[in-house]
């Protein structure tokens, strides 16, 4: 079982979801004894399901709550501390930023109100409460086999489809897309029963080319359409057809096509079983003629028509920043990464040429990246520079390892799939997508840390033990080592273990020990660490090592960093993930807070994430002075997480806030009162940026900023 219940005391409910590793907490306003029940009271599937009897639930942060009524109509939303008050009734409640998605179905009047760090929800008298619960986690119905042949690898992309469920807009929301079918390369085009593409009435017309049948994959998947080969690229549908290269390479025109049809289904739900207010259709509906409204009534294919109708650059200026790009070489091997970048709804390249001898206007580490002295360093987003050159770093100088720089992106997370290690994005693997869907599930509740800090002029580092399991509804169990020898620290790998933060010294004899160097590629035994940070000097060949040997993900260096310098972003790095942030969205964040961070990258899974994000979607906000006394001008950037992906919805717990957003790019920019953006940032502890760099929320004076 994926999903579990379990009695945390007389009056609290744990919600357990094993194979992420993510918990809640319900408590009940009586002592209960709750009983497994059947999922049938829900409209939608539950992995789980138990019975209680009470007068009232409270869950323990501000959550946002959709009621329902027996016929699955939404009758009222509570989502910024907004009461809702309703009489006698068949009532269906889904809590929307849980780690994982929980409804609670009761017959009673119902009365939903908010505490100072709580939602209450009460009936007049106690009444039998059903709650149930899925997991975020979901696998693929089965594997495709496709060759190389353009043709046959065509029909295999357009089977991606087939785990839509749905094709009305609600299929932007990521629990209603489902994982596509594995893809693997054989000698022969092979389908499992029960695996079919749906009706859209949509066609891809691509050229001969493995690199566009890659490219075009993660269209192909969320339109559910057919692929087949032509002469002129487009999208075709009943009565209308979309050049894809029009004024444009294909790629690019790919990238539009997703990017332009995902958004403007994201408006067009709110007119069906979401209704919400949401901040991005008012922008929308000022500027472009569309009727959402008679939209959301017609065909699938009718509405894709429609939105493409609108030309891009109309659409362009109101798109949110979109969440990740992926390079990738369009290659046999390559070809099980497919269905994992439509599922995170990726936008896909294929570069042309591998380019490792020249490197693009980067901050100024990345173009001192070949000297060979340890160069300057400092903090980027206007924090003050420090002067690490004369300051021992953590290895010995070797030559230089086989950087690529891929071309920029736009988006706000960048992978690259294909040889070498990329500068400025992280490195994926077929291998290590693939082990999302191996995790097993446990029955552990806590997260498990562990610290190793093998070189005593570092101590002053192993403060980062400090920063993990501050967090109020997790459970962290951190275990601090010093001074390993070898055989320690094997014994160390072999222990399960969610994060191994490694602080010391790496060369090309491995990592360093109390007798010597432990070299994690002479290793014949299977590593537990799930996922780690080592913070040495070119630390990725022993990184990559540990993904060969089970890791999923994990962070590591592909240069000489000096030592203050990596103790910080070290610190940056473990605190942004306690907060919940996947590996590369800690990586992109930390980056632009250490000039540094451009000689850190990610291996494995980036979308792999330590923790849950308590308030569900992962917020930054960007503060600065405000014209009036008292208020300060603050603009929110969010970013999806596993349990929340792209499509997924976000409001800030602000007064007056009645407006959504979607979980991705940034908001508009706000002059809010001081007191309460101060009572928002005590809601939980996240990274602010201020002109003096990223700060902290539980260390940030606010009147300093006024």
């Amino acid at each position: 079982m994926t999903v579990r219940f379990e009695q945390v005391s007389a009056t609290r409910l744990r919600v357990v979801d094993d194979i992420e590793h993510t918990s809640f907490e319900v408590g009940t306003f009586e002592e209960t004894r709750p009983e497994t029940t059947a999922g049938e009271r829900f409209r939608l599937p539950v992995d789980a399901a138990v019975g209680v009897e009470t007068s009232g639930l409270q869950l323990p942060k501000l959550m946002g709550v959709v009621v329902r009524n027996g016929d699955g109509e939404t009758v009222a939303q509570s989502s910024n501390r907004e009461p809702v008050v309703l009489p006698r009734g068949r009532y269906t409640l889904e809590v929307n930023t849980a780690p994982m998605k929980l409804y609670i179905a009761v017959d009673a009047p119902l009365r939903v109100t908010y505490g100072t760090g709580s939602t209450d929800i009460r009936f007049d008298r106690s009444a039998a409460v059903a709650l149930g619960a899925r997991s975020f986690h979901e696998q693929p119905a089965g594997t495709v086999t496709t060759t190389m042949e353009p043709e046959t690898l065509m029909r295999a992309v357009a089977t991606l489809g087939s785990s839509l469920q749905t094709i009305s807009p609600e299929r932007s929301f990521p629990t209603l897309r489902g994982h596509p079918p594995l893809l693997r390369v054989g000698d022969e085009f092979d389908v499992p029963d029960g695996i079919e593409r749906p009706d859209t009435e949509l066609t891809l017309v691509l050229p001969r080319d493995p690199a566009a049948v890659f490219a075009a994959t993660p269209v192909a998947y969320y339109l559910g359409a057919d692929v087949v080969p032509g002469e002129t690229p487009r999208l075709d549908g009943p009565g209308w057809s979309h050049q894809l290269t029009a004024d444009t390479d294909l790629e690019t025109g790919l990238a539009r096509t997703l990017r332009q049809t995902f958004f403007l289904d994201c408006l067009t739900r709110t007119e069906g079983y979401y209704p919400v207010d949401l901040h991005e259709r008012e922008a929308v509906e000022a500027t472009l003629p569309l009727d959402f409204g008679d939209l959301y009534g017609r065909p699938m294919a009718d509405q894709v028509g429609a939105y493409l109708d609108v030309p891009f650059a109309d659409v362009e200026p109101l798109l949110p920043e979109w969440n990740l790009t992926t390079d990738v070489w369009p290659t046999a091997d390559n070809v099980e990464m497919l269905p994992f970048l439509a599922k995170d709804l990726s936008l896909v390249r294929c570069p042309s040429e591998r380019s490792s001898d020249s490197l693009r206007a980067e901050p100024k580490a990345v173009s001192d990246f070949f000297r060979a002295a340890v160069p300057e360093d400092g903090l980027a987003r206007g924090g003050t520079s420090s002067d690490d050159s004369s300051e021992a770093s953590r290895g010995t100088e070797r030559p230089p390892v086989d950087i690529v720089t891929p071309e920029p992106t736009e988006t706000v997370e960048h992978a690259w799939v294909g040889d070498g290690y990329p500068l400025g994005a992280s490195k994926s693997t077929p291998e290590s997508y693939r082990r999302r869907l191996d995790r097993e599930a446990t029955d552990r509740t806590s997260i498990e840390i562990t610290v190793v800090c093998n070189d005593p002029q570092m101590r002053d580092e192993d403060v980062v033990a400090d920063l993990y399991g501050c967090r109020e509804l997790l459970d962290f169990e951190v275990e601090v080592h010093y001074d390993l020898t070898r055989d320690q620290l094997v014994q160390v790998l072999e222990t399960p273990t969610n994060f191994l933060h490694y602080i010391g010294h790496v060369d090309e004899r491995g990592l360093q020990c109390a007798d010597g160097y432990l070299d994690v590629t002479t290793l014949e035994c299977d590593v537990a660490v799930d996922s780690f940070l080592l913070n040495a000097c070119q630390s990725h060949e022993q990184g990559e090592a540990l993904l060969d040997r089970g890791s999923y993900a994990g962070v590591v260096t592909l240069s000489d960093v000096a030592n203050a310098s990596a103790t910080a972003f070290g610190q940056t790095i473990a605190r942004l993930l306690n907060c919940g942030f996947t590996f590369r969205s800690a990586l992109s964040v930390a980056q632009e807070a250490h000039v540094v961070g451009y000689r850190y990258t990610v291996l494995g899974d980036g979308g792999m994430s330590l923790c849950q994000a308590e308030s569900g979607v992962l917020v930054v906000p960007t503060v600065e002075p405000c014209s009036e006394d008292g208020y300060l001008s603050v603009q929110f950037d969010f970013f999806p997480s596993r349990q929340h992906e792209v499509g997924s919805l976000v409001i800030p717990y602000l007064p007056n806030q009645s407006k959504y957003y979607l979980a991705t790019g940034k908001s508009e920019r706000k002059c809010l009162r001081l007191s309460d953006f101060r009572e928002f940032l005590e809601l939980e502890t996240t990274p602010v940026w201020t002109s003096s760099g990223l700060r902290w929320s539980s260390e940030l004076e606010l009147s300093e900023l006024d």
